[in-house]
């Protein structure tokens, strides 16, 4: 072995499939003096990758997984070491087969044709020693595969090394880490110290143990995953290879159940959530298998017998199949349930990869390699960015609360909008109490209880004649409450808590150079101007969209959505210029934010303040402090929703006196208050107004999004170059306003898709751009003020056609007739946008 060298571009620390799968990635990349470490033997170092199951179904109901899944299997396949089986997840109720035809949709959004439904008599026809009797049915994919994770790992270390660029060292324990100024420099470790430009942990479980060491936090819990291997089954005696029947996951009854070999590997999501500390990870020496494999609980699988008996009885029922091995085999689970991924926002040139499974691990390594090396990922990874989270989901009692509600989740039927019950009420805005007295429904964002709608506004939905949606599923987390508090804005006025922005103040010298480095649009206007800008990748696609009012000479304000937040300050924080002439200063707790738009919205304003607030003396995308009574409040005439009105400012312990002011000054103009259903879906929807994380990825270019400007400012900006390209070619797609023609299905039940579904040709076919990219819905809602049912979705250009009607969205595995209404970002309510510059 060579000797342990002194320095090194990258420490990668750990051997299991994420840590090969990077360390290979970044000498693949040209990266030549990668070190990787393990504190285990090689090649199975005792982490979550020695024990796997190692089957990987490709569909997930998030674009990002699947797309990580699908590169994943695409570099299994490449190294040899990825078998295809095929895989059934099988219903015993309706409930569950409802889930399964929203996962045909995905299948279809993301590209995986190959899916299909299938009948009981067909899964018996492709498990022959299943009690088909006891299903109603199947989502079947041919594609579903088992790999040698372990094997893979082997060979990207090889190649590694016989490139030259990576040494690899086991048994090699962390102890320490040295950050200064910011920045880590070196590790201490059992064979020496290390300095290195960057640290990767790729630890798994053991991750936040190492994050510590320097300071920063990786949250996540190791967690138990029951798995036992029964055998030898006499069906399988005489198999060639190590699986030939496809694997069956038993989704009402949280469980799987895969032949290996001459066993019947059976595991298990149904039990208790059961979590652990880092810390009680034993050791390799003190561990009785390997440290990830805890001691067998059989009380808590026993029930779990009884399900793989009724769905097998010809195996689980063989008095002869004994259990062969049985673990409570340790997992990383996230408080949101994704992967933790990037540069710690505590410290620099410290990444995470983390809590990242086999199905994904190879497409995560190869995904963190080229963020590191080009600043981005050809796999947009915003859901997954370690940078994403707030200080209290930091904390360990909040993960462990999030991740205790959510492991019974992992094969659960989950809504879109389905909400958090534990860890509420973290944050709360100065308004909260009134809202509460108004019957809000409160859904969370970062931590914020922001109300949804008001049950006291439901004498409205019979006043505007507001259908409900007839479909349980449809109507879940939904009220026809929102569509009358939209037209009850539209017609008069509506107050909106806002306090979830997060707020961040740019100050100094070097602030507008470095505004002008991050966003794409133009920094350098005037005093009290408000800007909305998106900001840009490197390859021109999209990191974030915001607005930024600019306050004095040297003052900037960044508003951005509280959810993304967190991400956004670090990725302003990182274009500070070194010499210290600007600041970022998070100031999301110091203040407020209330909306107030509708036709009425300036009677309102005007009659609690003496200073100009008419569209002359206030216009449109300015902002300035105006006097409320005793306060002073700083007013940014912009708008969300379409409609004349303001975003209004406060210091955070005036934000109760501000929402009484406006709400008793509103009283005679039927001011109502509203809330984010309106703002985030109706109101933004009837204005064709994009969302990041919706319509805006990094996939997709300012040009397809139809955001580009007339000219392009002469400063530079990151992602220009790709910017300016873009602008010169075709677009790929263009991104569309779509409206449903019929909302009845089948059964005569009006049926509302959610986002996320295909866009189709009417006979089901499915449209791909050049890029290859698949049509589906981005963003969905009701669009109350026209009547309609609104989709957005990016089209090929041959299908952006105004007035086309050749196209559906298919929903619950049937097809919906669509009309393009619009082409590009024209708003499908009052398209001259003569409401807010009124």
């Amino acid at each position: 072995m060579s000797t342990f060298p002194s320095s090194a571009r990258a420490v990668v620390i750990g051997c299991g499939i994420v840590g090969n799968s990077l360390a290979y990635h970044l000498t693949r990349l040209g990266w030549s003096d990668v070190v990787l470490i393990d504190k285990g033997p090689l090649p199975n170092p005792g982490g979550s990758t020695g024990h796997a199951s190692n089957f990987i179904f490709p569909v997930d109901h998030s674009k990002e997984m699947t797309q990580l899944t699908l590169e994943s299997q695409r570099q299994y396949r490449e190294m040899d070491v990825n078998t295809e089986c095929g895989g059934i997840e099988v219903a015993r109720t309706e409930e569950r087969m409802e889930e399964l035809r929203r996962r045909m949709a995905s299948a279809k959004s993301w590209g995986v044709d190959s899916a299909r439904l299938v009948t009981p008599a067909e899964i018996k026809e492709l498990v022959p020693f299943i009690d088909e009797t006891i299903l109603l049915g199947g989502f079947y994919c041919p594609t579903v595969s088992v790999v040698d994770s372990l094997r893979a790992g082997t060979i990207m270390r090889e190649r590694g090394v016989a490139a030259g660029a990576l040494q690899v060292f086991a048994n090699t324990d962390v102890s320490a880490m040295d950050v200064e100024r910011g920045r880590i420099r070196r590790l201490h470790t059992s064979r020496g110290t290390i300095e290195a430009e960057v640290v990767v942990i790729a630890c798994g479980v053991w991750s936040p143990l190492l994050a510590r060491m320097a300071g920063a936090h990786i949250p996540l819990t190791p967690a138990v995953h029951q798995m036992i291997d029964v055998g030898p089954v006499p069906r399988f005696e005489k198999s060639t290879k190590a699986i030939e029947f496809p694997i069956v996951r038993d989704m009402d009854v949280f469980m799987y159940e895969r032949q290996d070999g001459v066993g019947l590997e059976i595991g298990s999501y149904a039990h208790r959530s059961i979590l652990h500390d880092p810390e009680e990870i034993p050791s390799i020496e003190a561990a009785a298998l390997s440290p990830t494999e805890f001691p067998f609980t059989q009380a808590d699988f026993a029930p779990q017998m009884e399900h793989a008996l009724e769905l097998m009885p010809e195996i689980v029922g063989d008095e002869s199949v004994g259990v062969k091995y049985a673990i409570n085999g340790l997992i990383s689970l996230t408080p949101d349930g994704m992967p933790i991924l990037g540069e710690t926002p505590e410290v620099k040139g410290l990444w995470s990869a983390a809590a990242v499974w086999v199905k994904e691990g190879p497409a995560v390594g190869k995904s963190v390699a080229e963020w590191m090396v080009h600043g981005e990922s050809h796999i947009d990874l915003h859901s997954s960015d370690i940078a994403r989270f707030h200080d209290h989901q930091k904390t360990r009692a909040h993960v462990k609360a999030r991740t205790f509600e959510a492991f019974p989740k992992t094969y659960g039927i989950v809504h879109p909008a389905e909400q958090w019950s534990s860890e509420r009420g973290i944050r709360r805005s100065p308004m909260h109490a009134r809202e509460e007295a108004l019957g809000a429904v409160f859904y969370e964002a970062a931590g914020w209880e922001r109300p949804q709608w008001y049950e006291a506004n439901a004498p409205l939905v019979e006043r505007y004649g507001v259908e409900p949606r007839e479909a349980e599923w449809d109507a879940r987390w939904w009220s026809p409450i929102i569509n009358a508090e939209h037209l009850a804005m539209r017609e008069h006025a509506g107050i909106f808590d806002l306090s979830a922005f997060a707020v961040f103040d740019v100050k100094g010298a070097g602030a507008l150079d470095a505004l002008q480095r991050a966003v794409l649009a133009q920094m350098d206007v005037p005093v009290g101007r408000v800007v909305y800008t998106p900001v840009l990748s490197p390859g021109g696609g999209f990191r974030s969209d915001l607005t930024i009012m600019r306050l004095g000479e040297r003052e900037f304000r960044i508003v951005t959505g509280g959810a993304h937040g967190m991400a956004d300050r670090k990725l302003f924080v990182d274009l500070l210029p070194e010499d210290g002439s600007a600041s970022l200063v998070d100031v999301t707790s110091a203040w407020t934010t209330i909306g107030l738009w509708g036709p009425r919205a300036r009677d309102i304003l005007s009659s609690v303040t003496s200073d100009d607030v008419t569209h002359e003396g206030f216009p449109f995308g300015s902002c300035r402090t105006i006097e409320i009574g005793s306060q002073l409040v700083l007013a940014s005439r912009i708008s969300y929703v379409g409609d004349l009105g303001w975003e209004l400012y406060v210091p955070m312990e005036q934000g109760g006196r501000l929402w009484d002011v406006l709400f008793e000054a509103g009283a005679p103009h039927g001011l109502t208050a509203c809330g984010i259903g309106v703002y985030g879906t109706t109101g933004r929807l009837e204005k064709c107004y994009r969302a990041y994380g919706a319509e805006l990825e990094s996939e997709y270019t300012v040009v397809e999004a139809g955001m580009q400007r007339p000219k392009v400012k002469e400063q530079d900006f990151v992602g220009k170059e790709a910017h300016l390209r873009h602008r010169e070619e075709e677009p790929a797609a263009i991104l569309c306003t779509l409206t449903v023609d019929d909302h009845t299905s089948a059964a005569g039940v009006k049926r509302y898709p959610l986002g996320r579904e295909p866009i189709t040709l009417r006979d089901g076919t499915p449209l791909s751009d050049r890029k290859g990219r698949r049509s589906y819905v981005t963003s969905a809602g009701a669009g109350p003020s026209i009547g309609k049912y609104i989709l957005l979705a990016y089209l090929p250009p041959e299908h952006a056609v105004e007035g086309s009607s050749e196209l559906a969205v298919e929903y619950m595995n049937e097809r919906y007739p669509v009309t393009v209404a619009v082409v590009g970002p024209t708003p499908i309510f009052d398209p001259e946008n003569a409401r807010i510059r009124s």
